[in-house]
């Protein structure tokens, strides 16, 4: 009998005797509705007074996985499949009895004959009708070659014309070739506030292609004294700045300008009706609990703008001056569509808010923005959610309603409309009403246009402006221009705040600039005559980068001139604040100055791994509690819930990176205290790379101890504790694979084929760890409590049942296992185990790797509770595992675990 089946009737049966009123019907009152359980539409929370439809299910019916979305100007919805082709919609009107769209493959008119299995024009991560025109931006990688590929456009910008009238497109015109794809290509496309021009966007895997103009000067670079290791997973280790970018073009896309880079893989941008860019940025989720860490954001993008992001472990702290911070810090997650409310049929609060989708873990963020000197300070609100609900794209319709899809990767693809139900008032159009401090930083910008002059005299006043943005904006107006015009004023600064952002501006073009030997020289003279104990802590940062980029950028100063900026440094380190230690420090160590091994060593172990390890260095600071995103989807949330259960110390761990490049001044007992912390820290949970990045800087700072120590401090430093690749713990089972995408049907018939006879206890062992089961389920008394014991499971269940329940366990839930969604009245929502209540509160256990750690929640703060239809057990986690692997697994779990059992029997016949 199948696992699922009797889980559900077990759970029927249960609640019948426990809950003798379930059947009863109540009376229907006179013209009263029935209502239709709909699982598409059920399983969404969404705000007091707005409505959802369920419009269509493209995999349901053959048309893909849907990823973006656009309407045309005759109010038709155009989409296209992730991997396949583009779509046209006729929508039903909004509460329609019948609400399915008529669909249409777009076809490109040719005098050639097409077959229907050919993609004419699709794979597009970004649409835009326009200009007459349909706008694609196509993420496609072409196979060399290869001759049976269906789609033979490779990714960039292509524009759609019909130029007959006849309703057809016929003419397509590659715009703009790129080079990337995939999941970090070449993404969205949107209009202009004025309606004038293109903006697109692109990950940091798409290379950025010959600009006609840079308004962010084409001088970037690592910019980091911090000791540069890339991932040791190797994600991203050939990408080199300036990562993802923004550009903007023409409608022919004859003239192209770079807006702003720095960013890892954004998908979309919107602008607010002040005109205002905003995009939303993925976090690199194997960086989690390292003091590098970036959680996903929602960026303000000014001209010019730079976001900081580098590959490995050389990402920029927000609070570099030469970079700009989020406007919200969000958390984890998979960031896709960003759409903007104006045109919406929605109450005033919500025509004004920014919407971020998050694919991970199925939120829209309603993202309602506050002005902020000359930007914003946003706050986050649950404006749509569901379990699981993997968003791609959204837009606001011509009705006045949001559509939105979920899919991507192959996933259940859905499209929703999501309309208000009430009175709404007039959709507010007009240009917004913007502060003196964003028209001054918007006058500013001007000058970083190609061709624009007078920059250095309408800038260098506000340098020292308040307002960061501005003093960011008045940077860049002034590299603009020619470095000749501006160098002596910098000399010759007095004020310490234009002095700091002269000097981050001339180190930046320091090649351009005229090359005396004493230049280098003379700006780090002239920054060690600051005051620097009459500096606010954001300016004293701000100087230390000014130092920072003059010795990256310039090269090594004068043995004399060196050591005055050493004497300088060193009477400020330590400081009370995590930013200004973390950049003093890898200046002395940079500069070689003798006591900053025992003054980084103290700070070090200045808070014992023993006590509160939860604080991230102040630069990754989390605006979300992680502790919430768990449940919403395990197959991601579990390696949140293992690094919540024992953080790694951030801080200690950027210590320890930037002292494995101090080569000497070292005492045997420095050296001890040393490399017995990172013993220690390999004990700590983090995100995928931590054990290879910790490792790196190890062996990194063995590389300067004496030869005939090496292997006593490798050995003190826990070479013992690693696996042979350096990137996991040796006590850790890792499958050979090859891994594979199993289903039902393979895995099953793959058992049929190969038995169970002869089956590998050891190996099935080592599974049942690296698969994770252990975690969650008890077996022979030992293992975790979050689900079923697995002891007796093959007394009962067939290798089938075990298969269907590993590889899609939400077919059945047991409400005994079951997570339960408390709907709160300020728009939250949370996700736990609901392990009792009283007439106060709710008890939720949201970490299934530290259950014991219990929230209260206020009932008189809950709205609603539901059960999630999500298992707490990821989907198919048997996918690293070849089938040999696969069989040892099973036989494992069939036999409870038990090495006597018959299956393991020369004689048996338990393969049968």
């Amino acid at each position: 009998m199948n696992l699922n089946y009797i889980i559900i009737q077990l759970f029927f049966l249960s609640y019948f005797i426990l809950n003798p009123t379930f059947l009863e019907v109540p009376a229907k009152k006179s013209g009263e509705a029935v209502a239709v359980p709909n699982p598409k539409i059920d399983k969404l929370k969404l705000q007091s007074g707005f409505k959802a439809e369920h419009l269509f299910s493209p995999s349901a019916n053959d048309m893909g996985s849907w990823v973006s979305m656009a309407f045309d100007d005759k109010g038709r919805l155009t989409v296209s499949d992730q991997y396949g082709t583009l779509y046209r919609l006729t929508v039903p009107e909004i509460g329609a009895d019948d609400l399915t769209p008529e669909i249409e493959k777009i076809r490109i008119e040719s005098d050639d004959p097409v077959a229907d299995s050919v993609v004419q024009m699709g794979y597009a991560q970004g649409l835009l009708y326009a200009f007459n025109s349909l706008y694609v931006m196509v993420n496609h990688r072409l196979k060399e070659n290869d001759e049976d590929q269906d789609f033979n456009k490779g990714s960039g910008l292509y524009r759609l014309q019909d130029t007959n009238g006849d309703d057809e497109f016929d003419q397509v015109t590659l715009l703009k070739s790129l080079e990337g794809s995939g999941e970090h290509g070449p993404h969205s496309i949107i209009p202009s506030p004025d309606g004038e021009s293109l903006y697109v966007i692109a990950g940091n895997h798409t290379d950025l292609p010959e600009m006609d103009h840079y308004r962010l000067p084409k001088v970037w670079e690592y910019d980091n004294l911090f000791p540069q290791i890339k991932d040791p997973r190797g994600h991203a280790n050939d990408r080199t700045a300036p990562g993802g970018w923004i550009a903007k073009t023409d409608p022919t896309g004859e003239r192209w300008e770079l807006v702003g880079a720095g960013f890892r893989n954004p998908f979309d941008i919107a602008f607010n009706d002040a005109g205002d860019m905003f995009t939303y940025d993925s976090d690199m989720e194997w960086d989690l609990g390292m003091p590098w860490y970036r959680p996903t954001r929602i960026c303000h993008v000014t001209s010019g703008s730079e976001f900081g992001w580098r590959t490995g472990n050389g990402k920029w702290s927000p609070a570099y001056p030469d970079n700009l911070p989020p406007v919200l810090n969000i958390g984890q997650g998979s960031p896709t569509g960003v759409i903007y409310g104006q045109g919406a049929a929605f109450p005033q609060k919500y025509q004004k808010a920014l919407y971020a989708f998050d694919w991970s873990f199925g939120i829209i963020y309603a993202i309602h923005l506050t002005p902020e000197g000359s930007t914003y300070r946003g706050e986050r609100e649950e404006f749509v959610s569901g379990m699981p609900l993997p968003l791609t794209d959204g837009v606001i319709g011509p009705d006045g309603a949001m559509y939105f899809m979920t899919g991507g990767r192959r996933l259940d693809s859905d499209l929703y409309r999501v309309y208000y139900d009430g009175e709404v008032a007039e959709n507010n159009n007009t240009v917004a009403e913007v502060n003196e401090a964003n028209q001054l930083r918007k006058q500013l910008e001007e000058y970083h246009k190609e061709g624009a002059t007078g920059g250095v005299e309408a800038a260098w006043p506000n340098l020292n402006h308040v307002d960061r943005f501005v003093r960011y904006a008045a940077r860049i107006a002034v590299e603009q221009q020619p470095v000749t015009e501006w160098q002596e004023k910098v000399m010759s600064e007095d004020d310490p705040v234009t002095l700091t952002q002269g000097m981050i501006a001339l180190a930046r073009h320091g090649e351009s600039s005229p090359g005396e030997p004493s230049l280098k020289d003379k700006m780090l003279g002239k920054l060690t005559k600051v005051d620097y104990n009459e500096l606010e802590d954001q300016q004293q940062a701000d100087l230390l980068r000014a130092f920072e980029l003059t010795l990256v950028r310039m090269g090594e100063p004068s043995t004399d001139t060196k050591q005055t900026v050493v004497d300088y440094l060193s009477d400020q380190y330590p400081a009370d604040n995590e930013i200004i230690n973390a950049s003093l420090s890898k200046l002395l160590v940079h500069l070689d100055a003798s006591e900053v091994i025992e003054t980084t060593l103290t700070l070090l172990s200045g808070n014992p791994l023993e006590e509160e390890k939860s604080q991230a260095p102040a630069q990754a600071e989390l605006a979300t509690e992680s502790s919430d995103l768990i449940l919403r989807n395990p197959q991601y949330g579990l390696d949140i819930a293992r690094m919540l259960k024992d953080i790694p110390p951030a801080q200690q761990t950027y210590y320890a990176t930037v002292l494995s490049e101090q080569e000497s001044g070292w005492t045997p007992e420095q050296r001890e205290r040393y490399f017995q912390w990172f013993y220690q820290a390999f004990d700590f949970e983090a995100g995928n790379s931590y054990i290879g990045f910790i490792d790196k800087a190890r062996k990194e700072a063995l590389t300067h101890v004496p030869e005939d120590k090496f292997e006593y401090y490798n050995n003190l430093s826990g070479d013992s504790l690693l696996a042979n690749n350096g990137r996991d713990l040796a006590n850790v089972p890792r499958p050979k694979g090859p891994r594979r995408d199993w289903k039902i049907d393979e895995a099953v018939a793959t058992l049929d084929t190969l038995g169970l006879k002869n089956a590998d206890f050891e190996v099935g062992a080592n599974m049942y760890v690296a698969t994770r089961c252990q975690t969650c389920h008890s077996m022979r008394g030992e293992g975790g409590i979050i689900g079923p014991d697995l002891t007796r499971l093959g007394t009962r269940f067939s290798t089938k049942d075990m298969i269907e329940a590993i590889i899609e366990p939400n077919q059945a839930v047991s409400d005994q296992y079951a997570s339960t969604v408390l709907y709160l009245k300020n728009g939250k929502s949370l996700v736990g185990r609901l392990t009792d209540q009283d007439e106060e509160n709710y008890y939720l256990s949201q970490n299934p790797f530290a259950p014991d750690y219990i929230r209260e929640v206020p009932k008189a703060e809950v709205e609603e509770t539901k059960l999630s239809t999500v298992s707490v057990m990821p989907p198919n986690l048997i996918k690293p595992l070849n089938k040999d692997e696969l069989k040892d697994l099973i036989a494992y779990l069939m036999a409870g675990g038990d090495p006597e059992h018959e299956i393991y029997q020369e004689e048996s016949a338990a393969g049968k």
